[in-house]
């Protein structure tokens, strides 16, 4: 709210965070795990006195330096730079606390570029120790690059004690950064063994390819075994909320898991058939499918790590629409328009209601929903709800739904936002009833108000077929016991009984 927000509706900023991170990570863990695999190809080489496996280990030392010091960077400042647009607060915060920890990164990212071009362009150069030193400072100094990366992002996810105090050693060694370390690590260097492979596929010497192939096999498999307890311990790690949304109840979480499971049965089926027992079969097509594969299976990781901090940017401290979790009881009393910094309409009740409310939408939905876009879209999200139940739902999203934010603001800004995306954007009637409620209509409106942001009532007559009306009341009570992502009905006795009488007309057709 202190900052203009770079508004692409259709679009929005988090895509944009989502694709160039995922690239960035796919390769930054190659950075990192290739300086072990170089390091241990070149050996392999010298041991088995094989020109042909020294060359291949110089050809990828070329391909390495090419992908992680243009593409790496590139992408590396492309995240800087997205971030500073999409979510300046958090940015902002996370550099003010960590300004130490991102120093001592450059230094050790400055080691690491010089080590990389030693490493390659004094191959064959240099005696083999000092070559190999060269391999290990590059290594080592990669390592501690993702040492210290890792305990900055960790904190956005368990934030653990530096929520309240902001301790910069607190928020560096928060609960998940030796499980998330350990599963980085071995990720990378599943990651470079991948790349290794591909490499491979390239080798026009039969023999070298098939030693290098089953070598890249190796570790990747290796490495992903490795990974899995760490993963689990990563997993333990997560506070109550976020590990509730990774087992499911997060839609988000659930939509990706799939593509990335099976990239993960995919990967395995490659490295084991076409790696280990048949490494002949490691063709240019093939090692493109495991790097496919292995893109899946970081993506979803990625992603699902992102997924894990909703509702918020920086969990427990700034909500993902850059407002602080402290602020929200003094918006709510004075008003959010009248306290944000980047607004031009501050009156929700006036003429301008609707642009008020639009307002609103930008500054406190933007940051997870599109307007008729692909992620997340505002507009097939409500597309069952009226403007009477999205003054309610907003009221109530963050018990509803634990993964959006609590609405910021007064009553009269909640119905600006209602106004906007009921009559704006669905052109349906946004004005406030002047008449009371009839019996017949109670029912109705409290559909809306309580169900419609996830059923419609078509889809409610056949599994309430068969059950009477006090039955459904007494369903009513227990909706979380039919699904955890519901909650029980919270209305009056009286409400509750005109909604079951509702939903009950639905089996008799009236």
């Amino acid at each position: 709210m202190n900052y203009p927000i770079w508004y692409l509706p259709s679009t929005g900023g988090g895509f944009l965070i989502a694709l160039i991170a995922i690239l960035h990570v796919f390769v930054s863990h190659f950075a990192v795990g290739a300086g072990l695999y170089l390091i241990y190809a070149e050996k392999k080489g010298l041991r088995e006195n094989s020109q042909g496996i020294l060359s291949f280990t110089k050809r990828h030392a070329r391909f390495f330096l090419l992908i992680t010091m243009v593409f790496g960077s590139i992408t590396g400042v492309g995240i800087w730079f997205i971030i500073a647009l999409v979510n300046p607060a958090a940015t902002s915060l996370l550099i003010h606390n960590f300004v130490f920890g991102w120093a001592a990164e450059w230094v050790f990212f400055t080691v690491e570029i010089a080590a990389a071009f030693v490493y390659f362009y004094m191959f064959g150069r240099m005696d083999s120790a000092t070559h190999l030193k060269v391999g290990w400072l590059y290594f080592g100094a990669a390592w501690m690059s993702l040492f210290l990366i890792n305990g900055i992002i960790g904190v956005m996810l368990t934030p653990g004690a530096w929520a309240e105090n902001m301790d910069f050693w607190v928020g560096f060694f928060n609960p998940s950064f030796f499980p998330s370390l350990f599963f980085r690590t071995f990720i990378a260097i599943m990651l470079a063994a991948c790349y290794g492979y591909l490499s491979a596929s390239f080798t026009r010497d039969t023999e070298v390819r098939t030693a290098m192939t089953r070598f890249s096999a190796g570790w990747a498999l290796v490495a992903l075994a490795a990974a899995i307890p760490a993963g689990i311990w990563y997993l333990a790690a997560l506070p109550g909320e976020a590990h509730s949304l990774v087992m499911g109840k997060s839609p988000t979480i659930a939509a990706v898991l799939p593509p990335a499971a099976g990239g993960l049965v995919v990967f395995l089926a490659v490295m084991l058939g076409a790696g280990i027992f048949r490494p002949s079969l490691n063709l240019k097509p093939v090692a493109g499918v495991a790097m496919v594969s292995a893109l899946l299976v970081m993506g979803g990781f990625e992603w699902t790590r992102e997924a894990a901090r909703r509702p918020y940017v920086i969990n427990e401290v700034m909500y993902s629409n850059s407002i602080m979790k402290n602020d929200i009881a003094a918006l709510n009393e004075k008003g959010y328009l009248r306290s944000a910094l980047w607004v031009e309409n501050r009156d929700p009740a006036g003429a301008g209601r609707s642009e008020a409310g639009r307002e609103l939408f930008i500054q406190q939905c933007y940051a997870c929903h599109t307007v008729k876009g692909r992620n997340n879209d505002i507009v097939k999200a409500t597309a069952n709800m009226s403007y009477r139940a999205l003054v309610n739902y907003l009221a109530k999203i963050h018990e509803t739904r634990y993964f959006m934010p609590p609405f910021a603001g007064t009553e009269d800004e909640r119905k600006a936002l209602a106004a906007y995306i009921a009559g704006d954007l669905h052109g349906k009637d946004a004005g406030e009833p002047e008449e009371a409620l009839t019996a017949d209509d109670q029912g109705r409106i409290l559909f809306e108000e309580n169900c419609s942001s996830c059923h419609v009532p078509d889809d409610l007559a056949a599994p309430l077929e068969g059950q009477g009306k006090n039955e459904i009341v007494e369903l009513l009570g227990k909706l979380n016991e039919i699904s955890e992502e519901m909650s029980p009905f919270a209305g009056t006795a009286e409400e509750g009984e005109s909604l079951a009488g509702f939903l009950d007309s639905l089996n008799k057709g009236e």
